[in-house]
Order: C-alpha cells, then sequence, then structure tokens
C-alpha cells in the first residue's frame, strides 16, 4: 500500500501558535460563523466568482441568486434543479431554441433596486453583448463556458423574458445556475461615478467599485472585504425566501489553502468550520469533539488527458493501463482516511447516467502492465508523462499527496510522471486555454476536479468537439465523431427519461474510451465545531449556509 503522512500534532500545535494568532477574535454581542476555505484567496465578489465551483459556493450562491437554483436541503437525496429567481419555465413547442421564463415577483437587491425582466437581460449582456456598457470580458470565461448554447435574452414584459439559444438543448435551464443576478442599478451608481479615458475604462472602473461593494439578491450581503485576507457577509433579514433568512448573523471567509493551517486554525479556534481537514489530523478532531462531516458527491478527481497530436495518451492502450494501474481501495484507506469514494468513471452503478460500460476500471496491475508492454514499453522503456496539478484549491481533496501516490503506482507500470505544480486559480484558468497553449508547459495531463451535478458540467463540455478551447472545457481537443453524435442526441432530447437513456449511452463510451484517468469521488469532508449546528452535507458540491446555527 502506498501512503503519505504529512501532518502531527506538533505540527498542528506550531501552526496553531505562528499562522493565526494574530487574527482578530469576534464580539460575542453577535454570532459570527468563521469558514477557513481551501481556496488561497478570496473568490471574486462581482457576480460571476474565479476559484472554480468553490467561488460559486462561497461568493455565489451566497451573495447571488440565479434564475434557477440548487435544492441543497437534503444529505440523503441528490440535488436537483429548482426555481431561483424564476418561478417556471418552458421551451417553445414550435422552436426548441426559445425559453420562456416567468420571473419571481417582490424581489430586490440589496442597494433596494427592483429585480426584474431588465434586470436578467442586463445580466445575460454582460458576458455576451460586447458591445453593451457593462460588458465585462474578466466574467466572460467562468460564464460563458458554462452556458455556451445561450445566445441572448428578451423581455416580454416586466416579469417575463424570453431566452434564445444557438441550437436546441434541454440542458439550458440547469446552466442557467451559474449565471448569478448583479444590480444593475448599483453597477450604474459606479459607472457614473468612474472616471476613465472611454466607456471600457469607465465600465472596467465600475465593475473593481462594484466587487469591493457588491448588490445581488441573495441570503448574504457584503459587510466588509480585504482581498486575500477576509471577507465578511452578514445575514439579509429580508431575503425574499423566509425559510432561508440565515440563522447566523455574519459570516466570514478566509482563505487558507494549506490543510495543516485549517486543521491548526480550527483546533485552536481561531475558525469554527474547515474545508477539507488534514486526513491524518481526523482522530485528533474526533477526540476534542469536533463533528466531521462527508458525503458522496457528484463530483470526480481524475486526470484529463490531452489528445493533441504526438501526446502518449493518443493510444488507447496507455489510457486504459493507467486506469488499472491505481490501486484507489489503497489510496481511500491510507492517504485519505477513508475520505473518497472510488471512481470507475463519471458515475457509479445506479446512477441514471451510468450506463453499461464494458471496459471495468478496477486495480489489476498485471493487466495494466501487459497493456503498456504491448503498446511498446516495460521495466527499461519508460513512458514519460507530465501532468499539471496545483498545490490546493476548490474540490482539489488533498492534490500534492494524492499525485504523488500516482506517481508512484504508476511507476510500477512503467511510466515516468513528472508534476508541474502551480497555483490554484492559475490552473483554473490554464484549463480553459487547452493542452495546445503555452500555459500548459508541455504537459500531457491536467489534474482539474470536477463537478457532475448536471450532463453539460459532467460530460458535454469535456467530451464534444466543439467544447474545445476556448469555447470551453475539452482541455485536450477529444476529437471522436461518436461522442459528437450522442450530445447532440442527449442536448435535443427533452423527454426526461429518453435523455437520461442517451446521457448513459454517452457517458458508456467515454469509459469504454479511457476518456480520463478516473481516479475518485470527493465526499467534501468539513471539520465543524460542536458549538455549530443546522449543518446539512447535501450530496452536492454546495452547501447552504443559512441552515446554520451557531450556539
Amino acid at each position: 500500500m502506498l501512503t503519505k503522512k504529512n501532518t502531527c500534532a506538533a505540527w498542528i500545535a506550531v501552526l496553531a501558535l505562528t499562522t493565526v494568532a494574530a487574527w482578530p477574535r469576534e464580539a460575542s454581542a453577535e454570532t459570527v460563523l468563521r469558514i477557513g476555505m481551501t481556496a488561497a484567496d478570496i473568490p471574486r465578489t462581482l457576480g460571476q466568482p474565479d476559484q472554480g465551483f468553490e467561488g460559486n459556493r462561497f461568493t455565489g450562491l451566497t451573495m447571488y441568486d440565479a434564475l434557477t437554483g440548487w435544492d441543497l436541503s437534503s444529505a440523503e437525496k441528490a440535488s436537483v434543479v429548482i426555481p431561483g429567481l424564476a418561478t417556471e419555465w418552458k421551451v417553445d413547442d414550435a422552436d426548441k431554441t426559445k425559453w420562456v421564463f416567468k420571473l419571481r415577483p417582490g424581489v430586490t437587491f440589496h442597494d433596494g433596486s427592483p429585480f426584474n425582466a431588465d434586470a436578467v437581460v442586463w445580466n445575460v449582456e454582460k458576458v455576451l453583448k460586447q458591445d453593451a456598457p457593462q460588458f465585462d470580458a474578466s466574467q466572460v470565461g467562468v460564464t460563458a463556458s458554462r452556458m455556451p448554447t445561450l445566445a441572448s435574452a428578451k423581455k416580454i414584459d416586466d416579469m417575463t423574458v424570453e431566452l434564445t439559444t444557438k441550437e436546441p438543448d434541454s440542458f439550458l435551464p440547469i446552466n442557467l445556475t451559474n449565471l448569478f443576478m448583479a444590480s444593475p442599478a448599483k453597477w450604474q451608481h459606479f459607472y457614473d461615478k468612474a472616471e476613465g479615458a472611454d466607456a471600457k475604462a469607465k465600465s472596467q472602473a465600475a465593475w473593481t467599485a462594484f466587487a469591493r461593494d457588491a448588490a445581488g439578491t441573495g441570503p448574504w450581503k457584503m459587510a466588509s472585504f480585504t482581498p486575500r485576507e477576509r471577507l465578511e457577509l452578514v445575514k439579509n433579514a429580508s431575503y425574499w425566501d423566509k425559510a432561508r433568512v440565515p440563522k447566523v448573523d455574519k459570516m466570514v471567509l478566509l482563505p487558507m489553502p494549506e490543510a495543516n493551517a485549517r486543521t491548526a486554525a480550527l483546533l485552536s479556534g481561531q475558525v469554527d468550520w474547515v474545508e477539507a481537514p488534514a486526513p491524518d489530523a481526523l482522530p485528533e478532531l474526533k477526540q476534542r469533539g469536533f463533528k466531521l462531516y462527508a458525503n458522496e458527491q457528484p463530483h470526480v478527481w481524475p486526470w484529463q488527458f490531452s489528445r493533441v497530436e504526438g501526446s502518449p495518451w493518443n493510444d488507447i492502450r496507455v489510457r486504459k493501463a493507467a486506469n488499472l494501474c491505481v490501486d484507489r481501495e489503497g489510496l481511500k484507506d491510507g492517504l485519505l482516511a477513508g475520505l473518497m469514494v472510488p471512481a470507475s468513471g463519471t458515475f457509479e452503478p445506479g446512477h441514471p447516467w451510468r450506463g453499461k460500460p464494458s471496459f471495468e476500471i478496477k486495480y489489476d496491475k498485471a493487466a495494466a502492465q501487459k497493456l503498456m508492454q504491448e503498446a511498446g514499453f516495460g521495466p527499461n522503456k519508460k513512458l514519460t508523462v507530465k501532468t499539471q496539478t496545483s498545490a490546493s484549491g476548490s474540490g482539489q481533496m488533498q492534490p500534492l499527496p494524492m499525485n504523488e501516490y500516482l506517481q508512484q503506482a504508476l511507476a510500477e507500470c512503467y511510466f515516468d510522471v513528472q508534476l508541474d505544480v502551480i497555483e490554484w486559480n492559475t490552473l483554473f484558468t490554464n484549463w480553459r486555454r487547452g493542452a495546445k497553449d503555452p500555459s500548459a508547459n508541455g504537459s500531457h495531463a491536467t489534474n482539474v476536479t470536477y463537478a457532475a451535478m448536471d450532463p453539460f458540467f459532467a460530460l458535454v463540455r469535456f467530451l464534444q468537439s466543439g467544447m474545445a478551447p476556448p469555447v470551453s472545457n475539452n482541455w485536450g481537443f477529444i476529437n471522436n465523431p461518436k461522442f459528437d453524435e450522442l450530445v447532440k442526441k442527449a442536448r435535443q432530447t427533452f423527454d426526461p427519461a429518453a435523455r437520461d437513456a442517451a446521457l448513459a449511452e454517452l457517458h458508456a463510451a467515454s469509459v469504454d474510451d479511457a476518456a480520463f484517468l478516473y481516479v475518485a469521488h470527493d465526499v467534501g469532508p468539513r471539520a465543524i465545531s460542536p458549538k455549530v449546528s443546522g449543518v446539512v452535507q447535501p450530496k452536492s458540491w454546495f452547501i447552504d449556509f443559512s441552515l446554520v446555527s451557531m450556539k
């Protein structure tokens, strides 16, 4: 078994004294929830977060709402799309590129301005219409790539909008969970006061000011913001969904990319909640009364292969060998202390999109070595592969120890793995640039975890040839006509059962092609103070902080 210990009680004690001792303690007159994030910086606050889905979790779903949202109320049921700022929607029977969304009445932004159809059109155009005054190229990459078929928005009346897609797309309501509604009136206020040589410069200045004093419609409002240090949010007592008015007065978000530092901060009482605690500190955390939360998530920890000309992963025997050479149970029981689910694809048996793949992903070192020998490699001729990864980040679990585990495991199957370790947000940006871009630094794979809650995020953005950079996240430039055919079939199928069948067929085809090195499903481990109650850990990458109380 391959394991690596990287934390000890002495190290945590030192960190508790040196890393966080200087942080100010909050006043006791109000209830304050302090959270140590895995991100190295506060995710962007202007309406479309960066930092991957950790950004959506902390600065998207807190301060903002989208037309559609996720049901995060249960730890047992799968999270599904529910109405958000739209109460209902329907595709046009005669023209399936047109959708009508009815909007929720009586909603106001944090600045008191009304939410209506004009606000929806404005927010669509901030990322799609390049000649719109509010267009912000910096928000496009993290938004348009998540809803690539959305073409335009049109006001029908104050509470009704029509959205048009480039092609029939049954995934649109799911994709719209990523388009957060920022206040046009607040932005306009900053634009009118901004200085700049031209309208574009004034627009950029307005967005910069907006990020420091944001206004959405969400259950939390921005109170104060210190980049790279902390973001303080306060409850929105007049939130439109009374069941989700926060039970805590204030929430403080602190960037803490190193697992040991997060754990030290929790043990020393400087924070109340940490994401992804150090695995080998779990016994001490339990002994000292901290609560541990984990739940299988639709979230995959993979290597995404380059398929450009000359890539070593273009040989299916090599891709299959890598998938057969990893002892996932050993990784789970050793290094990660049980905090993962071994992956045999994007979806596991029982999921409606699993299908019936013929290639079984499991640990079979002998079969892996045989495949590698057939491909021309062996003990005296190793295959060099380079993977770009991060030292921390959203959903990356424990990226360095996990990649070092893979490095050792794959060495036994004649791979020579080289790791290119970069900062998480840079890795995430590189993900959209692709394997051909200089930012890949010659890597043959990228290690960016991905959410699998919906068809586009789980499959389409990686497998469809048209999703290659700069459109979306087909980093490796996969170009498989069968995948393209099945994507079209699923996207243009509006009957849910038939669409599920098409997606299952697509997933099975991707597993049979060994499209990724599938390693683990995250369980979203969190360690939380016993003072905190009401936590619901859903089967989702997201979580609802509104439900949380403090003793």
